[in-house]
């Protein structure tokens, strides 16, 4: 298993609009604490918003960020995260883009990491512009700089023109 030296603090999206959301967001935390070379160290509440695009008719989201610790690589951790939604019902290759799922993870930040390749874009190239990322992102580490805009997460929570979540 390839595995930094040094334990790194990331940040990962989780997302659910299929089945039994709150549950799949709660398992898919139980899983990566259960994983080699993770900690879950905070979670943010459990917000539930309307899909933004993708294929009308969807059912809302619950949406929740998670602070880990690992001390797996970046990509790694993204095959990990792969293997957990695998593992809770995801099945990448019959979706539609954008479209419903059971369970959706995606690493928001790795430490000041920046990366960009085909496999992986860190830190998340939408992140910033959406609410339904930031807001939990920013209720569980507001000062959280965004290693590319150099802003911390509750600044740009606040620069977000749509409204806030219920």
């Amino acid at each position: 298993m390839e595995q930094t030296r040094r334990p790194a603090i990331a940040y990962v999206a989780i997302g659910s609009n299929q089945g039994d959301r709150k549950s799949a967001l709660r398992r898919a935390l139980e899983l990566m604490n259960g994983s080699d070379g993770i900690t879950v160290r905070k979670v943010s509440r459990f917000i539930q918003t309307a899909p933004e695009g993708g294929p009308p008719g969807q059912a809302d989201y619950f949406n929740a960020v998670a602070e880990i610790e690992t001390t797996l690589s970046p990509h790694e951790l993204l095959r990990r995260l792969q293997q957990i939604e695998t593992a809770l019902g995801r099945k990448r290759q019959r979706e539609k883009r954008w479209g419903p799922r059971p369970i959706d993870l995606d690493i928001l930040m790795y430490g000041e990491e920046i990366i960009s390749n085909d496999t992986l874009i860190v830190p998340h190239p939408l992140m910033h512009q959406r609410r339904f990322v930031m807001e939990p992102l920013a209720e569980i580490a507001p000062q959280a700089v965004h290693p590319m805009l150099q802003m911390t997460a509750a600044a740009i929570l606040q620069n977000l023109v749509e409204p806030p979540l219920p």
